[in-house]
C-alpha cells in the first residue's frame, strides 16, 4: 500500500531522499513532488508532459515509497527493455512481462509480484487484460500507471483500441489510483482519457512544454548535397552521441543511410518493411552506440529512452506538430544541450496533402498540415510559435532557435519575385516548383526542352543563383499569397491577383535574404582524425577518455553505455573533475549504487589527467565505500548486493571501521542479545567460543561484537 497517512512534508521528505539515493538528483522538477504526492494521497491523475520531461519519476518514486508494486502499462516492447534496464541500474527491483520472452520467464516474474522482490512491473496493454482475468483483487498493487495514454482516445492521434478496454482496471481494482500519462494530448483527448478509464476522485497536471536545451532550425530544402553536409556536420559535432534522421518514406531512409554509409559514418535503416530481427538489431546496435546514426521513418522512435540523442533531423516536413514535437523530443532527454533541424519542402506539403485526400478526418489533418506548415514558415520566434499550439505562453523570444539566433535579413525583392511570377506566366501556369526553378537558372533537362520552355523570354534568367537560394525565394512568394499551388491541377503554380500586381510594378515586395546554412566538408579521412587529436584540449583528451572508460562498464555489466551515466554527467565529471569517491558522489545524476560501482574508474581517469599519482584507489577505498553507504542509511546486505560481495566482507569492514573509531552506530548492525551472547561465550572458554558461536550466528557479526568490546574499553 502507499503511505497516504503521511503528511506532505513527510512525503516530500521520503520522495526527495530517494531521488538522491537511486537517481542521484537533489530536487525535483516542476509538478513531479505534486503529481507525486496527489497519488500517494489515492488520487487518480492524468499527466501531459513533453517528452525528456520526467514523467518516468513521477511512478517510479511513489512505488518506491509503497509497500507494493506498480504496474506500468506500456504499448511498446523496446521501451519496456530500456526502462526495465535503466532502473536495475539505479538498483531499484524491475521487470516487464512481454511477448519476447518465454512464458516461463514471464510466469516466473508474474509469480514474484506478491513477494515483494518487484517494485516496477512493466506489461504490455494485451498482455495485462489477459492477467486481470486471473488476479486476485488481494495483489498487493499500489499503482497503475499507463503510459502514452492518449492511445485510449479516438481524438488522440495513435488511436490503438485495446486501450479502450483498460477501463477494466477499475473493476478489478476499484481502490487502487491510476496514473494515466501521455506527452501529446490536447484538451479533448485529455478529458477523453479520464472518461474512458473511468478515473475518480481525479486531477489533471499539465507540464510545461518547453525544452530549453533543445535548439530549433528550419531550412527551406536545401538540396540533396547540402542536406548530407548539414547532417555530416551534425555527427561530427557530436561524434560521442548520436542522431537520428526522420524521413518521409521507407525509400528515403534508405536514401539517405546509403549516402552516411557512403561518406564514412555508422549508420542504420529502420522502417516497418524490415523484419523484426532487423529492426530489433538496429535498436539494439543504436541504443549501445554501435552505430551513431539512424535513418528511419516515424516507425521508429516511440520505444527510444536513449538518453544521449544530441541531434534530430527531419528530412521531410512531419505532418502535424505533435508528431513533430514528439520526434525532436527524442533528443537532449538527459537535459544536454541538443540539436533539432528540419528540411522544408512544398514538395513535402503536396505529399501529406495527398495522404490527407486519401484519408480519414480531413478537415481535422488538413488543419493540422496548415499548423505544421506555418511553423516551418514562421519569421517569429519558433519556440513561442510551438508552445503556442499547446497553449502555452512564452512571454518572450527564446534566444536559441534559428530565427532568434539569426533573425531574417530583409531586401527589395521585387526583381526577383518578377523574375519568377513571369516565368510561372510564359509557361501558361503549368510548372512545378522544381521546374521553375530549373527555367530561372537555365537548366537544360529533356522535360523542360521537350516543352520548349526552353524558349520562353525568362529562360536563364536567374542563373546567378543556386538551386536552394530560388527554392527559397519561391517559398516566401507561396507563403505571402503572390503563388499559390493548384494540388487538383498536377500541383502547378498559378500566379494570384495579389502576384500579377507584383508582376506589374504596382506593389512593393520584401523578402528575407537566403543564407547558406553550415555545413560539414563532407567525407572523413584518418589524416583529418590525426590532426584534429594533436590539438585536442585536456578536457577534450578526458572527455574522450572517460567515454571509453563508459563503454568498457557497460560492456561489463552489459548494458547501454548512457545507463553508467548520461552524457550531462559525463560533462559535469570532465568540468568538477572530482579526484575522490565523495566529489564523484556530489555531482547531480549519479545515484548511490552508481557512485560505488563507478567512481574508481571514472575518478582514476580524472586523477592521470591531472598528473595525480595512485588513481584515487588507497587500499582502503572499498572500506571507505562501506562507511559512506552506512552513512546514507544502507543496511550490511544492501551493501553486499550494491557492491557484489558476501555480507560477512561488509561485516569485516564494519569492524574495521570500529577500530579505527570510524563508526559508532552499533544498534543498526548488531542487536544488543547477539552482542551479549558472544561477550559471554569468549568470557567462558576464549579458546573455543569462535567456532562454538559460529554455529549460532555469522563470523561477521562475532568480529563486529568484539570490535565493539575493544571500542567500548578505549571509551
Amino acid at each position: 500500500m502507499l503511505p497516504s497517512q503521511l503528511s506532505e512534508q513527510e512525503i516530500k521528505e521520503r520522495a526527495t531522499g530517494l531521488l538522491r539515493r537511486f537517481f542521484g538528483y537533489s530536487s525535483f522538477r516542476p509538478l513531479q513532488l505534486d503529481i507525486i504526492t496527489d497519488v500517494v494521497k489515492g488520487h487518480d491523475l492524468t499527466v501531459l508532459m513533453p517528452t525528456g520531461g520526467g514523467k518516468s519519476i513521477c511512478y517510479q518514486i511513489p512505488a518506491l515509497l509503497g509497500s507494493g508494486f506498480t504496474i506500468v502499462v506500456s504499448p511498446l516492447l523496446s521501451l519496456m527493455k530500456d526502462q526495465t534496464e535503466a532502473l536495475l541500474a539505479c538498483g531499484i527491483p524491475a521487470a516487464s512481462v512481454n511477448s519476447m520472452q518465454s512464458d516461463e520467464v514471464n510466469n516466473d516474474i508474474l509469480r514474484k509480484l506478491s513477494t515483494g522482490k518487484i517494485k516496477v512491473l512493466y506489461i504490455s496493454p494485451e498482455r495485462l487484460l489477459l492477467e486481470l482475468d486471473r488476479w486476485s483483487r488481494d495483489l498487493p498493487v499500489d499503482l497503475i500507471a499507463i503510459d502514452e495514454a492518449h492511445c485510449i482516445s479516438q481524438w488522440g492521434h495513435d488511436f490503438r483500441p485495446v486501450y479502450t478496454q483498460l477501463s477494466r482496471i477499475k473493476e478489478v481494482f476499484p481502490d487502487v489510483p491510476v496514473m494515466a500519462l501521455t506527452a501529446t494530448a490536447d484538451r479533448l483527448t485529455r478529458d477523453d482519457i479520464s472518461a474512458q478509464l473511468r478515473l475518480s476522485n481525479h486531477k489533471s497536471y499539465i507540464g510545461s512544454f518547453d525544452r530549453p536545451n533543445l535548439s530549433l532550425k528550419v531550412l527551406v530544402n536545401p538540396g540533396k548535397t547540402q542536406k548530407l553536409n548539414i547532417i555530416s556536420a551534425l555527427i561530427e559535432k557530436y561524434r560521442f552521441g548520436a542522431g537520428v534522421v526522420y524521413c518521409m518514406s521507407r525509400k528515403g531512409a534508405e536514401s539517405m543511410n546509403k549516402e552516411l554509409t557512403e561518406r564514412g559514418y555508422k549508420s542504420a535503416v529502420y522502417h516497418a518493411g524490415l523484419s523484426a530481427d532487423e529492426r530489433n538489431t538496429t535498436q539494439e546496435l543504436f541504443a549501445n552506440d554501435r552505430i551513431q546514426v539512424v535513418c528511419a521513418t516515424i516507425a521508429f522512435g516511440m520505444g527510444i529512452d536513449k538518453s544521449n540523442i544530441r541531434w534530430v533531423v527531419h528530412n521531410n516536413l512531419p505532418k502535424n506538430i505533435e508528431s513533430y514535437y514528439q520526434e525532436i523530443g527524442r533528443a537532449g532527454r538527459d537535459g544536454a544541450k541538443a540539436e533539432t533541424v528540419m528540411f522544408y519542402s512544398y514538395s513535402d506539403v503536396i505529399t501529406l496533402q495527398s495522404f490527407i485526400d486519401a484519408g480519414a478526418q480531413k478537415s481535422i489533418n488538413a488543419e493540422k498540415l496548415e499548423r505544421i506548415k506555418a511553423y516551418a514558415e514562421s519569421n517569429v520566434c519558433r519556440r513561442r510559435v510551438l508552445l503556442s499550439y499547446f497553449n502555452e505562453i512564452l512571454p518572450h523570444d527564446c534566444g536559441n532557435c534559428d530565427v532568434c539566433t539569426n533573425p531574417p535579413v530583409r531586401f527589395d525583392g521585387k526583381i526577383v519575385a518578377q523574375k519568377a511570377l513571369s516565368a510561372v506566366v510564359r509557361t501558361d501556369q503549368k510548372v512545378g516548383i522544381t521546374m521553375l526553378i530549373d527555367i530561372l537558372r537555365g537548366m537544360s533537362g529533356s522535360e523542360l526542352v521537350s516543352k520548349g520552355f526552353h524558349l520562353i523570354k525568362t529562360y536563364g534568367v536567374g542563373r546567378e543563383m543556386s538551386f536552394g537560394q530560388w527554392n527559397h525565394y519561391i517559398s516566401q512568394l507561396i507563403q505571402l499569397g503572390m503563388l499559390e499551388i493548384a494540388y487538383e491541377d498536377h500541383n502547378h503554380l498559378r500566379v494570384t491577383p495579389y502576384g500579377m500586381q507584383v508582376l506589374k510594378g504596382e506593389i512593393e515586395v520584401s523578402l528575407a535574404k537566403y543564407v547558406q546554412p553550415d555545413t560539414a566538408s563532407g567525407r572523413r579521412t584518418k589524416k583529418s582524425r590525426y590532426e584534429e587529436t594533436r590539438k585536442l584540449s585536456s578536457d577534450d583528451l578526458l572527455r574522450i577518455n572517460l567515454v571509453k572508460a563508459r563503454e568498457d562498464l557497460a560492456k561489463k555489466e552489459g548494458i547501454a553505455p548512457y545507463l553508467v551515466v548520461n552524457d550531462l554527467v559525463l560533462e559535469s565529471i570532465v568540468r568538477l573533475k572530482p579526484c575522490d569517491m565523495e566529489s564523484f558522489a556530489a555531482i547531480e545524476g549519479i545515484g548511490e549504487r552508481r557512485v560505488i560501482r563507478y567512481w574508481k574508474k571514472f575518478v582514476g581517469e580524472v586523477r592521470k589527467s591531472l598528473g595525480l599519482s595512485g588513481g584515487g584507489l588507497s587500499a582502503g577505498a572499498t572500506v571507505k565505500e562501506t562507511r559512506w553507504l552506512l552513512e546514507k542509511g544502507f543496511s550490511p546486505a544492501e551493501i553486499a548486493d550494491i557492491k557484489g560481495v558476501k555480507i560477512n566482507t561488509i561485516y569485516n569492514h564494519i569492524a574495521e571501521l570500529i577500530d579505527d573509531d570510524m563508526y559508532s552506530d552499533f544498534s543498526r548492525i548488531i542487536t544488543r542479545r547477539d552482542y551479549l551472547r558472544v561477550m559471554d561465550e569468549y568470557e567462558k572458554n576464549p579458546d573455543t567460543a569462535t567456532e562454538k558461536l559460529k554455529e549460532e550466528m555469522q563470523y561477521g557479526i562475532i568480529k563486529i561484537a568484539l570490535a565493539v568490546s575493544r571500542y567500548l574499553i578505549r571509551h
